[in-house]
């Protein structure tokens, strides 16, 4: 089969800038379809192409449509862009008409909110980790069986979808079948990451375990932690071979310290030289700086922490099972080691000018070198959507981008976003420093 890969294009909106002229609120990483390369890896009997919207023209899309002709076509999405994936499915259909492609919708939303794409013009919908179940869908199309695979629907507009419960394993990640980085390497020199540069994606494990409210993670594997190989994820490691920086892409690269520092003694042995950044629990450092070190040694140079608050109490109501006091110990052992920290937080609506300045306070005096502010957002599917959803007030998808305020907020809203755009400039004078 024909079948082409479709990223989004940027589609998020912006209340700062349409309501009141606040422009300095801007994403600074620019990543790979990861997603849509590892999908690729599995389909290596098949003609398969990568189209990324968020770096071609929106005139690209009809042009490899029709210069390609695919028989089936996948688009994913996270939350903010659920809308751009429905609108580039509607164009497709609605142009090609009779000769139409195949058209299935994944991503982060589908597999949190499978429903919202229940419409006329997708034609499947798969949900959670699909390296293996989107191959078993293609070809169950391709040799016109019928369609029952678990994590994925057709599509029946007008009812729910029937969903066959799956259960996620090891198996699900075909280690054997690297992603196809060679299909985005026209793309590679515009995947950046602010104040650090250009950078390869890696996943070394998916899902998570610790189920904090706001994350949609655990939905992409039933709530477990699968790591793959370690000789699978070196392999991509070295196939990444124009880029000196690789950024891991788990939601948790240290969520088995055994397996972690297996995976570190292996890379050192491997004799691959990159600069390394992973995402990692402040308890992790405070109770494992073993494991740092021995990463440091490996190649990290920086490491990702959703410290999320500097209040218990906040912290307590996210699940996020951790504190401010263990966050600090965590920032005062990365000091000395001398990584980068990229500190992401969350600035809830109910905050007041008080909360903004302890927020920057607490950046400055632990010096955390790329501070990350995000707007609470509930996204659908999450035990925050379920705790808060009688709080929302905006329902148009494409303003969850974690930069606007979807919830009442306590102070007036200029002067809400206003305080927010100030922890920006404060980010990027951070970035400028450093």
């Amino acid at each position: 089969m024909k079948i082409l890969l479709i990223n989004p294009p940027n589609s998020g909106k912006s209340i700062p800038e349409e309501q009141y002229g606040i422009t300095s609120i801007k994403a600074i990483f620019k990543g790979e379809p990861l997603a849509l390369e590892v999908l690729a890896g599995n389909l290596y009997d098949h003609d398969v192409v990568i189209l990324d919207l968020k770096v071609e023209s929106a005139s690209a899309l009809m042009k490899n449509i029709n210069r390609f002709t695919p028989d089936l076509v996948g688009i994913t999405s996270v939350t903010c862009e659920a809308d751009a994936l429905i609108s580039i499915a509607q164009q497709i259909k609605n142009e090609m008409k009779q000769d139409a492609p195949v058209i299935v919708a994944g991503g982060h939303h589908a597999s949190c909110d499978p429903d919202y794409f229940n419409v006329k013009c997708i034609d499947y919908v798969v949900c959670g980790l699909a390296k293996k179940s989107f191959r078993d869908l293609v070809t169950a199309i391709d040799t016109r069986h019928q369609v029952r695979i678990p994590g994925i629907a057709k599509t029946c507009p007008g009812t729910r979808l029937n969903l066959i419960p799956r259960q996620y394993t090891v198996k699900d990640l075909v280690d054997e079948r690297p992603p196809r980085y060679d299909l985005v390497e026209d793309y590679r020199d515009t995947y950046v990451m602010g104040g650090i540069g250009k950078a390869g994606f890696v996943v070394t494990a998916f899902g998570c375990v610790h189920s904090c409210a706001f994350c949609s993670i655990p939905a992409l594997t039933g709530d477990r932690y699968l790591t793959h190989s370690i000789e699978a994820s070196i392999d991509c490691m070295k196939r990444l071979n124009t880029v000196s920086l690789i950024r891991c892409v788990d939601a948790n690269t240290f969520g088995n310290i055994t397996f972690a520092k297996q995976f570190a003694a292996a890379i050192i042995a491997s004799g691959v030289k990159k600069h390394i950044v992973a995402d990692v629990r402040a308890d992790t450092v405070v109770n494992h700086p073993d494991v740092i070190d021995l990463w440091q040694k490996a190649g990290l140079a920086a490491v990702v922490i959703g410290f999320e608050e500097i209040d218990n109490q906040r912290l307590k109501q996210f699940n996020k099972k951790s504190s401010v006091e263990t966050n600090i110990k965590a920032l005062r052992y990365l000091k000395k080691t001398g990584l980068k920290v990229i500190g992401d937080f969350i600035v809830s609506p109910d905050y007041g000018r008080s909360d903004f300045k302890a927020l920057e306070d607490f950046i400055d005096t632990h010096e955390i070198q790329l501070p990350v502010p995000s707007i609470l957002t509930p996204i659908p599917g999450t035990p925050l959507y379920r705790q808060m959803k009688d709080e929302i007030e905006i329902f148009d998808l494409a303003y969850y981008t974690f930069s606007n305020a979807v919830m009442r907020t306590v102070l007036k809203k200029e002067e809400f976003y206003t305080l927010y755009a100030g922890l920006f400039k404060k980010f990027h004078s951070h970035i400028t420093q450093n």
